[in-house]
């Protein structure tokens, strides 16, 4: 078999993600929300999943990129027959009015570039999940869709009745197509069309010039910040993991999961990723979000919710789609809000430092710290010698897991620090006690023969989470545990194609078949932070060829032949690459002009 890859590219506004196919077609759109409904699901099932698609008559070849420093996608069509089109997609995204905008309103401008190509542009958007065909409404010069949640118009300048009759046109003028989903676009097509390109394309290069990014594989750092921006709900701040459901791990495995959520788990890894290149505005937000789930969550976490803070994400199968290449199950929801992780506790905590560390904040920003420092410590009390579902998720297995441990000495190492900040005695006590506590439990879990520590305590597996032992400092990265650690987990999980395994033991569903791309991004890190710096950088170019054609990332890489598996692009493969790169740039630190 070929290389697998996934031909598409995304472009959205902060408020939907969509996913534009090599060939033109849209083939995902979920709307209102990322959580939602698929207005266009042709990834999982292409006959139920409706379609959105401007191709030419025949066959014909065509190239896709971004315009430089913007989620602004271009596809270039090249027909068999002769002449050449482009379509432009974009989702509108500037400032105006002293806030955002930011509708919900796909956008696709079709230009011929040589000759006068023959084109056919199909438009059936459905709903529920392709369960529900929409009805279909000719205006003057618009279509409208209706039978979902919201009436959807096609305002265009296109002869409505090509569009309705499917009928091969010449492109002899530039055409316009403006998708909105329950506010209609009124304004004049074209010329409003032609301003709000040129506002995106203007906000994004500002968005990307206001940016730290260091020149280190610069044009990679930069892609995945553009993807990690418009994968947050700017409503609420949430970051979900990817826009995608159901795209397997691997093919045949089951292991198709729903990540349009916001897993708690990655706060650390977010927040610093924004934090590297400089957009205190994402982090804030993001920051807000998971603020407001702790002052609303008086029980146990969960690892994920809604990106409205839902709680409730009841795990579905869907019988009647295809699913992508055919593999089964699709799953809308996700029990793994069930689970038990005890992690997130200590996430929280690193995640709300900034309010103490960084002045940016101002003090009345720091309200209710005693309340809420004194809550955060209290669940790492209750849950410190508990066992769980760990990092991965393992719906059948709980033990007490390295990985946990470290971020309830880690959530506990920042309580204490904003205690002290605060000059609260009994919460710095507290903090300490706790941090012991969650040491001896990692401590546990080290095999001295081995000179490794292993997943969970009493366990002989490893496992690529406890690499974060040397990057989050629990491990001196100058000593020579840290190195010898590192050395038995390449050891083990290394590929010898430099990819990284998460674990090599079977879980709920066997032994993993592919690899788990942001732990071979750890590695680097690793490499980095004990001075193997030459390994690092090594290892970190070999990474890059598991990108698509538009530098994008995938969650899973196929070791045997490097196929882009699990869902995608994953916003958390991208955080992954951020920090990574950050971490060896900074370790460079030499003149831009060597």
């Amino acid at each position: 078999m070929s290389k697998h890859t996934y031909d598409t590219g995304i472009i959205g506004n902060c408020a939907f993600l969509a996913h534009i196919n090599k060939n033109t077609n849209v083939d995902w759109l979920c709307w209102p929300r990322f959580d939602s409904t698929f207005i266009f699901g042709g990834l999982l099932d292409k006959e139920k999943g409706g379609e959105f698609s401007i191709r030419p008559e025949g066959e014909y070849t065509t190239v896709q990129h971004y315009l430089e420093n913007t989620n602004v996608l271009i596809t270039e069509i090249s027909p068999a027959s002769g002449g050449k089109y482009r379509i432009t997609d974009f989702a509108p995204r500037f400032y105006q009015h002293q806030r955002y905008y930011k509708q919900l309103m796909l956008i696709r401008k079709i230009e011929a570039i040589e000759g006068s190509p023959r084109i056919i542009v199909k438009c059936e958007p459905v709903s529920e999940y392709g369960a529900v065909k929409l009805s279909v409404n000719r205006g003057s010069n618009h279509i409208q869709y209706q039978g979902g949640e919201e009436n959807i118009r096609l305002t265009t300048n296109i002869p409505i009745s090509y569009i309705f009759d499917e009928q091969p046109f010449v492109l002899n003028e530039t055409k316009y197509l403006a998708m909105t989903y329950g506010e209609p676009l009124e304004a004049p097509l074209i010329s409003t069309v032609d301003r709000f390109l040129a506002e995106t394309v203007q906000y994004w290069r500002t968005w990307i010039k206001h940016s730290s990014i260091a020149t280190y594989f610069q044009p990679f750092v930069i892609r995945s910040a553009l993807a990690l921006k418009i994968h947050q709900y700017e409503d609420t701040g949430a970051i979900i993991a990817a826009s995608t459901t159901s795209l397997p791990e691997s093919p045949g495995s089951g292991r198709n999961w729903d990540y349009r959520y916001c897993w708690l788990r990655d706060t650390y890894y977010v927040i610093t990723a924004l934090n590297h290149i400089g957009h205190f505005e994402e982090m804030e937000k993001y920051f807000g979000y998971v603020t407001d789930i702790t002052f609303s969550e008086m029980e146990r976490y969960q690892p994920l919710y809604g990106i409205t803070g839902k709680k409730d994400l009841v795990e579905n199968i869907l019988t009647d789609l295809a699913g992508y290449m055919g593999n089964q199950p699709v799953r809308i929801g996700n029990q793994a809000s069930e689970h038990i992780q005890n992690d997130i506790y200590g996430q929280v905590l690193i995640s709300l430092l900034p309010l103490y560390t960084d002045h940016r904040f101002v003090f009345s920003e720091r309200k209710d710290s005693v309340h809420w420092i004194a809550f955060l410590l209290s669940k790492i009390e209750h849950t410190i010698d508990e066992k769980d579902a760990g990092i991965w998720e393992f719906r059948n297995m709980a033990n007490i897991h390295c990985y946990s441990n470290l971020f309830q000495w880690a959530g506990a190492s920042a309580a204490e620090k904003m205690a002290r900040t605060i000059q609260n005695q009994e919460l710095i006590d507290k903090a300490v006690s706790l941090k012991e506590r969650a040491a001896a439990h990692i401590e546990s879990c080290y095999d001295p023969v081995r000179k490794v520590y292993t997943n969970s305590a009493g366990s002989s597996n490893l496992d690529a989470s406890t690499l974060q032992l040397i990057m989050m400092n629990y491990l001196d990265p100058n000593s020579q545990k840290a190195k010898d650690h590192l050395a038995a987990l390449e050891k083990e999980l290394r590929t010898p194609n430099g990819l990284f395994y998460r674990y090599l033991y079977a879980d709920d569903f066997g032994k993993p078949k592919t690899t788990f791309l942001i732990c071979a991004f750890w590695y680097v890190e690793a490499l980095a932070t004990v001075g193997r710096l030459d390994d690092a950088q090594r290892e970190f170019g070999n990474l890059l060829q598991y990108s698509n054609h538009l530098l994008l990332f995938s969650e899973d890489v196929d070791e045997e032949d490097g196929s882009q598996w699990g869902n995608f692009p994953q916003a958390y493969s991208h955080v992954g690459l951020m920090n990574a790169a950050y971490r060896i740039a900074m370790k460079l630190d030499r003149p831009i002009f060597l």
